[in-house]
């Protein structure tokens, strides 16, 4: 038999086992954050194929995709804090982002193509960068909650 500082090390090293079977822990919150941070993968994947907003964005919003669809599969699979904390981190920075594009030209720096707008609300992409805001800061509070579940889970 080991000793009992090596069985809490042990599992101190399993953040949890969530993806397992007949595991214990909080199994549909972290399918949910899953799903929530796949589906921004796949909007970021969407985004960049229509080439909306050029060249080096799309590069970059394809990057972000490869960055977090792993993180989507760990926390599916597994709930892994890191991957959790990575979510977390990214989904606050992308908020700051696209609340620093809708505050600094009032939306205007986020215009899409060279088509006329059918109205004024349109016209600065406010309406979307406010939900695209709302959905990433969603995201953050369902990973940084359970991040906090899964300490209690494991404490």
């Amino acid at each position: 038999m080991a000793p009992a500082t090596s069985l809490v090390a042990a599992g101190a090293r399993s953040t949890t086992a969530a993806g397992r079977p007949g595991a214990k822990g909080p199994v549909l919150h972290s399918r949910l954050v899953a799903v929530v941070t796949a589906a921004g993968c796949a909007a970021h994947l969407w985004l960049a194929a229509a080439g909306r907003h050029g060249v080096w964005l799309s590069v970059l919003m394809l990057a972000l995709a490869a960055v977090c669809l792993p993180c989507a599969v760990h926390i599916w699979r597994y709930s892994r804090l890191g991957a959790l904390h990575q979510v977390t981190v990214a989904a606050v920075a992308m908020a700051a982002l696209h609340g620093f594009l809708l505050l600094g030209g009032g939306g205007a720096g986020h215009a899409h193509g060279a088509q006329p707008p059918s109205s004024i609300a349109h016209a600065n992409g406010a309406s979307e960068l406010l939900l695209v805001i709302a959905l990433e800061l969603v995201t953050a509070l369902l990973a940084a909650s359970l991040v906090s579940r899964l300490r209690r889970v494991h404490a």
